[in-house]
């Protein structure tokens, strides 16, 4: 099991291991990412996503959109989702955050959180081959992102994902640990969320 004692493990400020995660705020100016929240919203086909539930059809609590490379082969993502072609929004935030990993990324999913209510419980995206990094960019309002370890659930951390900020999952952060995006009471500001991953 993983230990995190040491204040070094940490990312300063953020009480989350940096050995799972890198984090930046303010990679994205607040007027650049109000801009790319507004287009991006406007301009996205958003869908809804239905999964079974006791049984039951139930619509996720987010609206998503996929946009990628012609090419990938999407079957083992969502079902029936096909990839959109690149925005220029979209190029324009993939070729800073490649700049700022340093990795290639191919493909991206988008997550609308209209207000609050809006989430995701606790999940994995292990999605294409064991060791590959995703990266996530946050536009609009703030909102907490939980992980915790897959084997031992008392091992959990939280973060702030800011407006304009960066998360980079690292290796191995797919494979062990899930994540996730709480309801927040009170919140009736949006926020969109861009899952960057290599897919090929």
């Amino acid at each position: 099991m993983p230990q995190f004692n040491a204040p070094d493990d940490m990312l300063p400020n953020h009480g989350i291991p940096a050995k799972l995660v890198d984090y930046k705020p303010g990679v994205f100016s607040i007027e650049e990412s109000l801009d790319l929240l507004d287009k991006i919203i406007d301009e996205t086909p958003w869908e809804e996503k239905f999964e079974l539930i006791n049984g039951k059809e139930v619509s996720t609590p987010r609206l998503i959109a996929w946009f990628g490379e012609a090419d990938l082969d999407y079957s083992i993502t969502c079902k029936g989702l096909y990839p959109l072609p690149w925005t220029s929004e979209l190029l324009v935030i993939k070729e800073r955050i490649e700049r700022l990993s340093g990795e290639k990324f191919d493909s991206v999913s988008l997550n609308y959180y209209r207000n609050g209510n809006d989430s995701v419980g606790w999940h994995m995206d292990n999605y294409g081959e064991p060791g590959r990094k995703l990266c996530v960019v946050s536009i609009g309002r703030s909102r907490m992102f939980d992980i915790r370890n897959r084997d031992d659930h008392s091992l959990e951390f939280s973060i702030l994902l800011e407006n304009g900020s960066y998360l980079l999952m690292k290796v191995g952060f797919q494979e062990n640990w899930q994540h996730r995006i709480p309801k927040m009471k009170g919140i009736k500001e949006s926020r969109i969320n861009l899952i960057f991953r290599q897919l090929h």
